[in-house]
Order: C-alpha cells, then sequence, then structure tokens
C-alpha cells in the first residue's frame, strides 16, 4: 500500500505545494486523478473562498459556501464536494496517482474522499494527501498508520510519488 500525507508550513501552503505537484506529475507524463485547491482571497478580514480543480482537467468546483460576515461555522459546502469527488471517481479508471487536497473534517467523519482513497488504495494506486494537524489522529487511525509522512517540499512529493509508482508497475 503506498499512502502518504504532505502538511505544509503556513496557511495555504499545502494547497499551492500540491498544485505544483500536480502540475509537474503532468510534465513526467503521469496521469494524475483527484483535486487540487485553490483559494481566492476575499474583500476585508473575511475568509478565502475555497474552490478545488478536479484533476487532471477536470472543472474548478466552488466548496464553500459564503455564511455573512457574523458566521462562525463551517463553510463548507458538502453537496459541492460530493461534486467534486464523483467527478474524481469518474476519472480514476487510467490514473496512475491520486492526490487529495485535504483530508478534512468530512473525511474525519468518515465521510468526505475516504471512499476514493480507499478504493485508490484497493487498485494499489499510490495517494497522496494534504493533511492539517486537526485531523491527523483520524487519517492516522483510517489508515491504520500505514502512512508515511513526505517533507513539504516538491522534489521530495515527486520522488515519492515517482518511486510508488514504480514499485507498483513492478508488482503487477
Amino acid at each position: 500500500m503506498h499512502i502518504a500525507f504532505v502538511t505544509g508550513p503556513g496557511r495555504g501552503d499545502t494547497d499551492l505545494l500540491l498544485a505544483s505537484v500536480a502540475s509537474r506529475l503532468e510534465d513526467a507524463g503521469l496521469r494524475a486523478c483527484g483535486t487540487v485547491q485553490v483559494n481566492t482571497e476575499c474583500e476585508g478580514d473575511g475568509p478565502c473562498d475555497m474552490d478545488v480543480q478536479v484533476l487532471p482537467d477536470g472543472p474548478v468546483i466552488r466548496i464553500s459556501q459564503t455564511l455573512g460576515p457574523e458566521a462562525r461555522g463551517c463553510r463548507l459546502d458538502p453537496g459541492a464536494l460530493e461534486t467534486a469527488i464523483a467527478a474524481c471517481e469518474a476519472r480514476l479508471d487510467g490514473a496512475e496517482v491520486l492526490l487529495v487536497n485535504k483530508f478534512g473534517k468530512q473525511e474525519a467523519l468518515g465521510r468526505g474522499f475516504r471512499g476514493l482513497i480507499a478504493e485508490a488504495l484497493s487498485r494499489d494506486m499510490p495517494v497522496l494527501v494534504g493533511l492539517n494537524a486537526l485531523n491527523k489522529d483520524a487519517f492516522c487511525q483510517f489508515t491504520d498508520n500505514v502512512a508515511v509522512e513526505v517533507q513539504p517540499d516538491r522534489d521530495a512529493i515527486l520522488s515519492w510519488l515517482l518511486r510508488a509508482v514504480q514499485n507498483r508497475q513492478t508488482v503487477t
């Protein structure tokens, strides 16, 4: 089983890193499936808008909701997230790696990308997941502590992914 996670040092760093990795995978001739997150800063002190790009060439889907200036709850739009997941599922055949922008609250609760991650792993497909400290325990439990941490460096991530793809090809 080839599953790894990466945690960027600052807000939005993991998103930028995974987008860069996805681009480099395409340049290397590897077909990635999954999502990378693109944040758009909003005016004032409000939170950013969250969009995901479905890989490799799918749509950009807004996964955040505008709840108003006084709102304090979760802004994730679960319906939009499910739309993104369905788009990824449709692209899984023929993919060589799965990138998931974040193992977040939905995944920690047993929803979200968990099913897609499990399906990719059942196909012996390498999986790379963005992870924050809030959901690390749930992720480790989900992966039965077999996931490896990759340094938040594009070259280190690409090296891990390329090795995982090569190991997969030599086994099959």
